[in-house]
């Protein structure tokens, strides 16, 4: 190479590195500047408390390393559900206090039993409340720690030391809240809706590309609506995030539920629709599809030249009119076919559906004071198993620490036994990552005690401004904090949470300061031993397996459809509608794509089956129905079909044009069972 040559390599050598490292430091500013605003967070938590002269200043600064988020909506909710967690478990270590002031095996049982009914409630709900409902567990333990002696026996100051650390974690909670709200604008409003419109598109798209086919590569367009199941369900903790950024949405909340709702209706009649084409003969799938077709209206398409979440945004409610319009003429379309009929009624469902997420789409982007129906979704319970489980281990475990620190009469047992009590209630909603989450957790707070050790004995005493003190800090907490945000995994988000969390309680802060080796080793012993009896805990009683609550989830709908066939009528539709949707919330993501399918099958199913129902009863064939529907719960698809299609011989030859509707509904019903025979006959209702 001449020099020339060499000289002309250089500058462009040069300018890759450059700009790769410019790439890298424009991917690294967000989770630095998070990791920042986590330490300015806690350091002004714990000068308030410095200021206040409070006893256990570090409780706030922990609380604001917990509080803080890496999304502000995130941040804001969560530490206005820890606010409730706390209130909650104060009052409930003062009534537990009363209620035994002298009698330690009675108190220290309750505590036990109050942490297994905080794990229990935790694992049925979701997102922050279930956070909230684990903290009023611990949050319990934290206070006895303090009132217990060296063998467990309380002391009666629970009511003091409530104030005390309620008010220690009330000041982490808003000083987390300022330091983040003044430097953070959030942007989960519109994340969520980027997901909304990115979802209505594929679905609009998906199905309008199935209408185009006329049904053909059905086992390609299945395998999409699972993968697009698993995202809508993924919707609901960006939903939680947005309404922690605007008390606005908090109110109208409804339309957002109501939003992912509508997509999970789209999915199932995107479906049935497929399916009717895919089994029906290829010119009438074709002239049918067609018909259908040409009532969608044309901005609902895909249109591959534009970025669709991006034109799908723009104007929602355009969008939204035009699919109340399609819906309309879905539901007048002339049908001279059951097939016909049925095709038009579900891509009415579908475009209904879209219209929810749209009206959704239109509060987060266009119109924030929409009206909206008040309402409130009623807890189900998809299943008592896993959170009876987990309320077991709970106990358990608070149980042999309790008894370990009795019998051994260990000084810190009280610290062992409230960490441990953390890591079972916090960790255990996680299911079959809770044991990897909770190695992960230990590693974390042995890690950081390792750098505690340092900072407080090696860093420490050389500063005597709270400068300095907060400089020192900022070496553990800014690290933690960007790491924390960069985390891809649960376990490496885990591992920075119990670096972000346990750094400020094993360093204890004091003012004046004290710098107690012994004392410190102690309390970083404790705090290991407890993580780590927490996540011996998931080894040696562990979660049931994603399989296993697959299946209990795939019986339990099965025999809710069989009672539904058989039993009384509902009124509507959306009962059924709403208990599917808490399956298929907690469904597990290891379940096979076959089972969701399935699932959703059965979604489809019940509503066609309460459908039917109504429409017979007003044709005074509600007993012969019965006698098809009875055959399904028997656990048996081929007389079912059969028997449904007298039903649909009755209804064409004594009310012919009269009952398209509740033909093309015998038609959907009986393609779902012939698809998913396997799953629909096990399980027989005996």
């Amino acid at each position: 190479m001449t020099g020339a040559e060499s000289s002309a390599a250089q500058p462009g050598l040069a300018a890759r590195w450059v700009d790769y490292a410019s790439g890298v430091l424009q991917a690294a500013r967000p989770p630095l500047l998070f990791g920042l605003r986590l330490w300015a967070s806690v350091c002004l938590a714990l000068y308030v408390t410095y200021w206040l002269e409070l006893d256990n200043p570090f409780w706030a600064g922990t609380t604001a390393a917990i509080v803080c988020q890496p999304h502000l909506g995130a941040s804001l909710r969560k530490g206005w559900f820890r606010m409730i967690g706390t209130v909650i478990g104060a009052v409930a270590i003062v009534v537990l206090t009363a209620c035994f002031p002298q009698d330690r095996a009675p108190f220290l049982i309750g505590l036990a039993l109050w942490g297994s009914a905080c794990t229990l409630v935790a694992t049925l709900l979701r997102n922050f409340a279930a956070y909230a409902a684990a903290l009023s567990g611990y949050t319990a333990a934290i206070i006895a720690m303090d009132q217990l002696g060296a063998t467990g026996g309380p002391n009666g100051q629970a009511f003091m030391l409530a104030i005390d650390r309620a008010s220690e974690i009330c000041i982490g909670i808003v000083c987390a809240g300022v330091v983040l709200a003044g430097t953070d604008l959030g942007g989960a409003q519109r994340r969520l809706g980027t997901l909304f419109a990115g979802l209505s598109a594929e679905i609009a798209g998906g199905f309008t590309d199935t209408l185009v086919i006329a049904g053909a590569q059905f086992e390609e367009t299945q395998a999409a609506r699972r993968e697009l199941v698993r995202r809508v369900i993924a919707l609901d903790p960006v939903i939680d995030e947005a309404i922690g950024e605007s008390a606005q949405l908090r109110y109208y909340s409804p339309v957002l539920q109501r939003a992912v709702d509508g997509l999970v209706a789209a999915l199932a009649g995107w479906g049935t629709a497929a399916r009717v084409l895919a089994r029906s003969p290829d010119e009438r799938a074709r002239q049918e599809a067609d018909a259908v077709l040409a009532q969608v209206p044309e901005e609902l398409r895909t249109q591959p030249e534009q970025d669709e979440p991006t034109r799908w945004m723009a104007d929602p409610t355009r969008l939204l009119r035009a699919c109340d319009a399609a819906v309309r003429r879905q539901i007048a379309l002339p049908a001279g076919t059951p097939s016909l009929r049925l095709l038009g009624d579900q891509t009415a469902e579908i475009l209904a559906g879209i219209a929810d997420a749209l009206n959704g789409l239109a509060l987060l982007v266009t119109d924030p004071f929409r009206p909206v129906a008040r309402g409130r979704r009623r807890l189900r319970i998809p299943d008592w198993l896993p959170p009876l489980v987990n309320a077991g281990r709970t106990f358990v475990v608070i149980g042999a620490a309790q008894l370990f620190w009795i019998v051994t009469e260990w000084p810190n047992g009280a610290s062992a036994m409230t960490f441990a009590a953390i890591g079972v209630i916090l960790l255990a909603p996680r299911a079959d990552q809770a044991y990897a989450a909770a190695v992960s957790f230990t590693a974390g707070t042995l890690l950081t005690a390792a750098f505690a050790a340092i900072i407080g004995f090696a860093v420490l005493p050389n500063s005597e401004t709270f400068f300095a003190f907060s400089l020192a800090i900022g070496l553990v907490l800014v690290p933690a904090g960007t790491g924390l945000a960069l985390s891809r995994t649960i376990r490496q988000a885990v591992l920075f949470m119990a670096m972000v969390a346990n750094f400020v309680p094993l360093l204890a802060p004091a003012n004046p300061e004290s710098y107690d080796t012994q004392q410190f080793y102690n309390s970083a012993l404790a705090i290991v031993a407890g993580s780590g009896i927490a996540a011996l805990s998931f080894r040696l009683l562990p979660p049931l397996s994603p399989a296993f609550r697959t299946r209990r989830l795939m019986a339990f709908t099965l025999r809710d459809l069989h009672r539904l066939a058989t039993g009384p009528i509902p009124r509507t539709p959306d009962d059924w509608a709403g208990r599917m949707y808490g399956r298929l919330a907690v469904l597990p993501d290891a379940a096979q794509p076959l089972q969701r399918s399935q699932l959703l099958a059965a979604y489809s199913v019940g509503i066609e089956i309460i459908q039917l129902r109504h429409i017979c009863r007003r044709f005074n064939l509600d007993s012969d129905l019965d006698a098809a529907l009875a055959a399904f719960a028997r656990g048996s698809c081929a007389i079912t079909t059969a028997r449904l299609a007298d039903v649909e011989h009755l209804l064409a030859s004594r009310f012919g044009p009269a009952a398209p509707r509740a033909r093309g509904l015998i038609l959907a019903v009986s393609q779902a069972l012939t698809q998913h025979a396997a799953y629909f006959d096990a399980g027989a209702s005996g």
